[in-house]
């Protein structure tokens, strides 16, 4: 045993004297550069392994005033529907773990409630390079007379590098649908089509470069849909009154991992 040992240790040392006469051969400029290189690779990989880590559990809720955003956000956040609160004029956000859900071995979702006031909607633009995905709500018992504003702010959110480039998940969520006189989620996203598709070209018509937003929607010579999108978008029904928040709440978890 003791011999075998001595064996290793001889031919241990041999490798290791071969080694470094090896190394003493190489020129100093190349060894820096060996050296540099894997380096390099060693951070490359570690970095992409943390960025792999810490993926966004950022949710962001979009939407008109008056849309339903600022209830929806505290009935998933502790079930209450908040009734009577005022417009919000600052985002509302939180990180915790969804209202229905077991607190146990669970991802907290960063939730951000985003003033719909056209003035306010530039703060958006403070979250949508970290956002996970998009809720984007529509008031589907007033869903005519706010239409055209409704297609006009989600094609803004569609056409911006951040969504663009991440392809950030959009979800089309058709708000107040326990209402008898409510709209389907159908009819919505129909009409909400029609809409982007009329801005679509007017706005190709003042310039080939659109002027006001990063990007271009859609597939030339054909009718806009939502599925022409490069990043993915989908319609759902809910009511944050009632809690019906079923769909929402399943698109979350599609993309915020528990």
């Amino acid at each position: 045993m003791e011999k075998n040992l001595e064996d290793l240790k001889i031919v241990a040392e041999q490798w290791l004297n071969q080694g470094t006469e090896f190394v003493q051969q190489i020129p100093p400029n190349q060894l820096y550069a060996a050296v540099g290189v894997l380096l390099f690779t060693i951070l490359f990989f570690f970095s992409i392994r943390l960025f792999r880590r810490t993926k966004s559990n950022t949710v962001l809720l979009s939407g008109l005033s008056g849309s339903g955003k600022t209830v929806l956000f505290y009935r998933l956040r502790d079930g209450s529907s908040h009734q009577g609160s005022v417009t919000s004029m600052e985002p509302n956000e939180g990180t915790f773990v969804l209202h229905t859900e077991n607190t146990q071995k669970t991802k907290p979702v960063h939730l951000v409630d985003v003033p719909g006031h056209s003035r306010l909607r530039s703060k958006l633009e403070e979250y949508l390079p970290r956002a996970a995905a998009i809720v984007f709500i529509v008031d589907a018992l007033e869903f005519l007379p706010n239409c055209r504003a409704a297609s006009e702010y989600l094609y803004d959110i569609l056409t911006n590098a951040s969504v663009v480039k991440n392809k950030i998940p959009v979800l089309l969520c058709c708000n107040k649908t326990d209402k008898i006189t409510a709209h389907t989620k159908e009819f919505i996203r129909k009409q909400m089509e029609k809409e982007i598709e009329k801005l679509r070209v007017s706005r190709s018509a003042v310039s080939t470069a659109d002027i006001a937003n990063d990007f271009t929607l859609g597939i030339e010579g054909e009718v806009f849909s939502f599925s022409h999108c490069l990043n993915k978008v989908t319609v759902a029904e809910a009511s944050g009154l009632t809690g019906q928040t079923e769909q929402v709440q399943e698109f979350i978890r599609e993309y915020v991992k528990p």
